[in-house]
């Protein structure tokens, strides 16, 4: 993306020398529409209160950042409903919950969800997301181009 961004500056430039364009705002308003987005991205649900679903779901996200490499990819994980158990500190996969997110996947716990069961952020484990919603959550990274996943 930087790389394309540097190219297009140029065209732009050029393209000003001879009173074509604007330099730097062409350049850039070129790169926020036509420069594609390199960067793979998925979003994984966690909906089921089964730890074999939840080491499936971080199975699968480390799969995906191996094959395509930990900077190539976002990757984010939304629990809700009775897969929010996955987030809890007494959850049976905290510690890999804990390495996934050290490993730059994003682990989202939904409020609505957390406000029902009664819990609070001080029962989740440290270094997770919050939204308001999970459904939503996961609607606007499909929205967003993010590939949906529900292992």
């Amino acid at each position: 993306m930087k790389r394309a961004l540097r190219v297009l500056m140029v065209v732009a430039s050029t393209l000003a020398c001879v009173g074509l364009v604007q330099p730097v705002e062409a350049a850039q308003k070129a790169a926020k529409q036509k420069a594609p987005d390199d960067m793979a991205k998925v979003v994984i649900q966690v909906s089921d209160n089964d730890p074999g679903k939840w080491n499936l779901a971080l199975n699968n996200a480390k799969n995906v950042q191996e094959d395509y490499g930990k900077d190539k990819v976002k990757i984010e994980i939304v629990a809700y409903g009775p897969g929010l158990g996955m987030l809890k500190l007494d959850s049976a996969v905290a510690g890999r919950v804990s390495e996934a997110s050290a490993d730059g996947i994003a682990m989202i716990a939904c409020e609505n969800t957390m406000r029902k069961q009664k819990l609070s952020q001080a029962d989740m484990l440290p270094g997770i997301g919050f939204v308001k919603s999970g459904v939503p959550e996961l609607m606007q990274k499909q929205k967003e181009g993010y590939a949906y996943i529900r292992p």
